[in-house]
């Protein structure tokens, strides 16, 4: 149970303050797209199974794999893209300490 509240606590409290505290201005449309970043998630359909509460995301499903990491962290790189990488990997950390918290090594 504190396994889940920490992953999806992730996914939807640090959207929601990343928004309030650093965007102000629109911070609306900044909570829809930070936590629109759960969308990678449609990688999870071309696994079988496609749910396995003991299988570690990363690297196993494609966008979820390094090589999407290090375009996620490109994207912090343009302001235009940005909030769009925040976003990505805002998912990416919580997928990420769900690794950790089920005691899976990732290659």
């Amino acid at each position: 149970m504190l396994r889940l509240l920490i992953h999806y606590g992730i996914h939807l409290l640090v959207p929601i303050a990343i928004a309030l505290l650093f965007y102000k201005k629109n911070r609306y449309g900044a909570m829809l797209i930070l936590l629109a970043g759960i969308l990678i998630d449609v990688d999870h359909l071309l696994a079988d199974p496609i749910f396995d509460p003991e299988r570690c995301s990363i690297d196993f499903h494609p966008l979820h794999g390094y090589w999407a990491i290090g375009v996620y962290f490109a994207l912090l790189l343009h302001q235009k893209t940005r909030i769009v990488g925040i976003a990505l990997l805002i998912h990416i950390l919580a997928d990420l300490v769900d690794c950790f918290l089920i005691g899976t090594q990732f290659k």
